[in-house]
């Protein structure tokens, strides 16, 4: 019998994101707290770019676009947001979308597999994914589960199970 599979991918689906950047803005052009201010949330090339008069505004307003990641279903860890700079009269931050496993980070994610996951378990490197193979698809199950309980700083997706 042939080997079950999957891979270990860490991507943002772009148009979840670009959803809530646009809900994020309408919240910020229709909230009071924000009438006059020149709060903004925009793409900036591959980055996120948010604006407003003060540093409190600016970091609320990376608040309220994380709480709209979160109700999409896209993990945080996948957002790193900068500090808050001043520039001239308002206040910038810049936040880029995380996609893709380093190698560094694969290779933690394969020693965690072989150290801890169920015995026969196959981990490679192809990339920036991972794939997991065994002969058990149990193992394989055993493996996401693992994985699910510990607390990587970057996104995990499980993907082509197979």
């Amino acid at each position: 019998m042939a080997d079950s599979s999957f891979d270990i991918v860490s991507k943002v689906e772009r148009q979840e994101v670009d959803n809530a950047l646009n809900q994020a803005a309408k919240e910020i052009s229709q909230r009071y707290d924000f009438k006059g201010v020149g709060a903004s949330i925009a793409w900036s090339g591959e980055s996120i770019e948010m604006r407003a008069n003060s540093e409190e505004r600016v970091k609320t307003v990376l608040d309220i676009f994380q709480g709209k990641l979160v109700k999409r279903g896209i993990s945080l860890k996948s957002l790193d947001a900068g500090e808050p700079q001043a520039s001239g009269k308002e206040y910038k931050l810049s936040a880029v979308l995380k996609e893709g496993i380093s190698q560094d980070d694969a290779k933690k994610v394969a020693k965690v597999i072989r150290d801890e996951g169920p015995k026969g378990v196959k981990a490679q490197v192809q990339g920036d994914e991972l794939r997991v193979s065994s002969k058990s698809r149990d193992h394989l199950q055993d493996v996401i589960a693992l994985l699910k309980g510990k607390d990587f700083d970057f996104a995990l997706q499980f993907v082509n199970y197979r």
